[in-house]
């Protein structure tokens, strides 16, 4: 009962600043937290959230060491993005801990998704996945190592879509499918979580033009990550 009047309490804030920045100018200064929470007597995490809605659906941008501003109007519906481009839209800090990183033979599913044959070497890169220093995630991406020869020298890039754009290989199209799961005790020790607890497994497969560059599998945790998607008819209506 009281996670739902919680739950109730962030929707309210949410939709009172959404109401009140729709005709703003971009730019425009958005309410603060220490005003939100005065005026709705809740928790700062519980307005915090509301505004962690509103940037990552783009109507407010996150300026360090400013504040946050009512953003431009997206040009785009559903750009392909990648963990830490999502995590500093929503105002995170971003961090990853290579947990492997080795050539596999690419296996039957792998292969296919990725274009290959069976047994073609892949790049197989797992990383724990952390915003503002708390686990957010575990991630598993295979890479057509055809495609990028040397990729593990001198070890892991920082950016896993940096090291592709670099190669003119920045995935320009994505698909992902999203299930609910409970997590198992390899992944709720990662994710300082109980094991059993929920958990959001986000499968991906990217391609830069008609090249399939990442296949990933993410374990996000349900408490700590909210997904959102944009939709748009073709018409306009």
């Amino acid at each position: 009962m009281l996670a739902r009047v919680a739950g109730l309490k962030h929707v309210a804030v949410r939709e009172y600043v959404r109401e009140l920045i729709a005709d703003a100018q971009p730019g425009s200064p958005a309410p603060s937290e220490r005003e939100l929470v005065q005026r709705f007597g809740v928790a700062r995490m519980t307005v915090r959230q509301a505004i962690d809605a509103l940037v990552a659906e783009g109507l407010l941008q996150r300026i360090p060491g400013k504040g946050t501003y009512v953003a431009k109007p997206r040009g785009r519906v559903g750009a392909v993005v990648s963990f830490t481009e999502e995590m500093k839209a929503r105002g995170l800090l971003p961090e990853s801990q290579t947990l492997l990183a080795r050539i596999e033979r690419a296996g039957p599913g792998i292969a296919r998704v990725l274009n290959l044959t069976e047994g073609d070497p892949v790049i197989h890169w797992r990383r724990l996945r952390r915003a503002d220093a708390s686990p957010i995630c575990v991630e598993d991406a295979y890479l057509s190592e055809v495609l990028l020869p040397g990729f593990l020298q001198g070890g892991t890039p920082t950016s896993l879509y940096d090291a592709l754009t670099a190669r003119g290989l920045r995935p320009t199209w994505a698909e992902d499918s999203i299930r609910a799961d409970i997590a198992t005790a390899d992944e709720a020790e990662l994710l300082e979580i109980d094991p059993g607890a929920a958990v959001l497994r986000v499968a991906r497969r990217a391609l830069c033009n008609d090249k399939a560059v990442e296949v990933s599998r993410s374990t996000y945790r349900a408490d700590r990550f909210t997904l959102w998607v944009q939709f748009a008819s073709d018409n306009g209506h």
